[in-house]
């Protein structure tokens, strides 16, 4: 036991960074489910897929461009912003197309949620094997192992940003961080500051009165799939940057673990998915260092299930159904 402690006291602030990192990625896929959820009480376990798209999108990218070599300048600049908006469309349109095809029918017949989850479990499976099947054989040329992992070539270099006593936090961190930090902050300003944020507040409240007050539900459905998609795609483009490998199911446990997140900040509370990837990012991290790697996703799932005995309502608690208009 005291060398448990000893190895947590040595990899504290080295886990605290790493920690920080992961969950960035774990809030930008909770955003997905939290904007769907608040807003259909849909838990859209496809969802996972969609990130899984951002990464092969931003895949596609360097692929297509030839990148081999990390960029530099307004080379890498430019390099980011193509791949940030290449894989946040191909996501963001994945999304409004699942919802198109194994939702939307689905609402409209007045079908039970129960039947909505089973779809997203499908639509999930059918997806992974799609990608594995038909789309990475095609895409990368790679007839045959579309069930392989793809490694990724380096396209930025890691040098030193800044260092807090012996910590080192690299570059591609720090812009993992702020990323997620910017998408969050941007997102939280549409919802709470715009008319199109009312739009889905008054949807989430209550969609009877929201139709009665003008409110297309149809576009408000679309536009939450659209954004929750897109917060997936760039969590994809940066997941790619920061790990440099990809694969046809790389998003079926990273998406159960941003539930996770979701559900620990407050599912529907988009500042609490955020949160919650933060503190499951660092608390996983912790019990890496403490129980040993082996345990990690096990820490992962047991604070799932903690969560939902003593605060279901998550951290911060308040959705989009509760909040003020």
């Amino acid at each position: 036991m005291f060398e448990n402690f000893h190895n947590l006291a040595t990899q504290f602030w080295p886990q605290t960074v790493d920690g920080l990192i992961k969950g960035s990625i774990y809030g930008l896929v909770a955003l997905g489910y939290t904007m769907v959820y608040g807003v259909l009480r849909l838990i859209n376990f496809a969802h996972s897929e969609i990130f899984m798209i951002g990464t092969m999108a931003s895949l596609a990218v360097l692929t297509g461009l030839g990148v081999v070599a990390p960029a530099t300048g307004v080379g890498l600049i430019g390099l980011l912003i193509l791949m940030a908006v290449v894989s946040m469309a191909a996501s963001g349109g994945a999304a409004v197309l699942l919802e198109q095809i194994a939702y939307r029918p689905l609402r409209k017949r007045g079908s039970s949620r129960l039947a909505a989850l089973i779809s997203a479990i499908g639509a999930s499976l059918f997806l992974m094997e799609f990608f594995a099947l038909v789309v990475i054989p095609w895409l990368f040329d790679r007839p045959g192992q579309g069930k392989n992992i793809i490694g990724v070539k380096r396209f930025l270099a890691r040098d030193e940003a800044f260092s807090i006593g012996d910590v080192v936090v690299r570059n591609d961190q720090l812009l993992v961080f702020l990323a997620a930090v910017m998408m969050m902050i941007l997102l939280d300003l549409l919802v709470n500051r715009t008319k199109m944020g009312r739009g889905i507040r008054a949807t989430a409240q209550d969609p009877q009165t929201a139709v009665l007050m003008g409110v297309n539900i149809d576009r408000i459905v679309r536009l939450t799939f659209l954004i929750g998609g897109a917060m997936a795609g760039i969590a994809g483009m940066l997941y790619l940057l920061e790990y440099e490998v990809t694969k046809f199911n790389v998003g079926f446990l990273l998406g159960i673990k941003a539930f996770t997140a979701a559900v620990l900040g407050g599912i529907g509370n988009i500042r609490g998915a955020l949160l919650g990837g933060f503190v499951l990012g660092l608390v996983e991290n912790y019990g890496a260092a403490f129980f040993g790697t082996a345990w990690l996703d096990v820490v992962a799932f047991v604070i799932l299930v903690l969560v939902l005995l003593f605060r279901p309502t998550g951290i911060l608690g308040e959705s989009l159904q509760v909040a003020r208009a």
